[in-house]
């Protein structure tokens, strides 16, 4: 039992190192057969395991295992592309074995590669995710279609579609060039920042944080700023934004799982280290000439972790919100904005405003009507309530709801 537990957590960790190191020897055109190469590799782990115990370094023999079973499958099979029976053949046909480098450094290149690769614009959205939790993270089919909401049947299309995409764009595994690189890093980050929102506010298996999802987006991101290619402010913002963000994990949830509004949070919960983090990446974001969503998002974050309930506090979210609201509109953003103008403003000019944005169908901005009635109009504050309960998704959620209702029929 043990060593099925270290071959799983190895598989979320090494899987996507074997499968890039792979897919960059072979091209992308091979990436289903260095999946496959790569999932025997754990299956004769778990054989060899059970038996005689894990060896002492296992991802060694992980990867010694992986180099050979790629050698035995070019030997059977000699399907290579033009460029690899170059490299592998001497004058008169023999075969060479073939150098596959898993080194750190060519496994830190390979992954920062693939990233790219997965993340072109050619390929959609949704499936940029769920092949960076694939190939990048090491998420078996079922976790995915978790993450989605769907089954594992539906997932499999839609990572073979953009494996076919992968293809028919002939998409080399490199780095852009400098005068692409702006555009295209810009398509990472925000597969890493929606990555990292599915994990932060997701509702699959009725639960609201799930930490995984969050950790790998940041250390997707943290890989792209330990590169000094993709060392970008973006980039550091964003990272920056998810340090703030992960600082308050422990403090958003309670003992079942309900979410503790932020105002009920605990401070000294708060993870200093992340937050002391959060501020070392967001000092690195100020040094470019352009603001991103991340930057204004990483502002909000940043005044997020500060104890202080001060005018100033507030009235620096509510700015960095107004920037944020110009440059990309979301109805979340909308709802935050009007919760930080309640603070620095009052609850009267927040109700008017709250009240004009109408997203009737979400429970959130039901539950911030409620918070802001609360005073003022209880009655009003408690029919809120009632209405978010019912728009409620999960389970944590209700559980919320309900223990705010109880505290106006008591």
């Amino acid at each position: 039992m043990e060593s099925l537990q270290i071959i799983q957590n190895l598989y979320r960790t090494e899987f996507s190192k074997i499968v890039s190191v792979l897919c960059k020897h072979f091209g992308l055109t091979q990436i289903e057969i260095a999946e496959d190469l790569a999932g025997d590799t754990f299956l004769a782990a778990a054989e060899s395991w059970q038996k005689t115990g894990v060896p002492e370094n296992p991802e060694a023999w992980l990867y010694h295992v992986a180099r050979n079973k790629t050698i035995n499958w070019l030997k059977r099979t000699r399907l290579f592309d033009e460029h690899i029976v170059t490299s592998l053949k001497k004058d008169h046909g023999d075969f060479v074995e073939p150098g596959i480098d898993l080194s750190l450094q060519n496994i830190q290149d390979s992954q920062l590669q693939m990233m790219f690769a997965i993340c072109h614009p050619a390929i959609s959205q949704e499936a940029q995710i769920g092949l960076s939790l694939r190939i990048l993270c090491g998420f078996r089919i079922e976790e995915i279609a978790n993450a989605f909401l769907t089954n594992k049947e539906t997932i499999n299309k839609r990572l073979f579609r953009a494996k076919e995409k992968l293809r028919e764009e002939n998409m080399a595994m490199e780095l852009p060039a400098n005068n692409e690189m702006d555009e295209r890093l810009e398509t990472v980050l925000r597969t890493i920042y929606l990555l990292f929102n599915e994990g932060y506010y997701s509702i699959s298996q009725e639960q609201t944080v799930r930490k995984e999802l969050c950790l790998e987006a940041m250390r997707l991101c943290q890989m792209l700023v330990a590169n000094p290619p993709t060392d970008k402010p973006a980039a550091n913002a964003l990272l920056s934004l998810m340090c703030f963000h992960t600082s308050r994990f422990e403090a958003r949830i309670g003992e079942y799982g309900a979410v503790i509004l932020y105002a009920d949070q605990d401070p000294e919960r708060w993870n200093k280290e992340l937050v002391g983090k959060g501020a070392y990446f967001m000092n690195r974001a100020a040094q470019g000439h352009k603001i991103s969503k991340y930057h204004l998002e990483a502002g909000i974050a940043y005044w997020n972790t500060q104890k202080e309930d001060t005018h100033e506090k507030w009235e620096s979210i509510l700015q960095f919100y107004n920037q944020l609201l110009q440059l990309e509109y979301s109805p979340v953003a909308a709802l935050n904005r009007t919760y930080a103008l309640s603070k620095a403003d009052g609850k009267p000019a927040a109700i008017m405003e709250a009240e004009k944005l109408e997203l009737t169908g979400n429970h959130l901005y039901f539950a911030l009507l409620a918070t802001l009635y609360s005073g003022i109009d209880d009655h009003k504050a408690l029919q809120h309530w009632r209405k978010a309960l019912s728009l409620a998704k999960n389970a944590a959620d209700r559980a919320a709801i309900e223990v705010r209702i109880t505290e106006y029929i008591i």
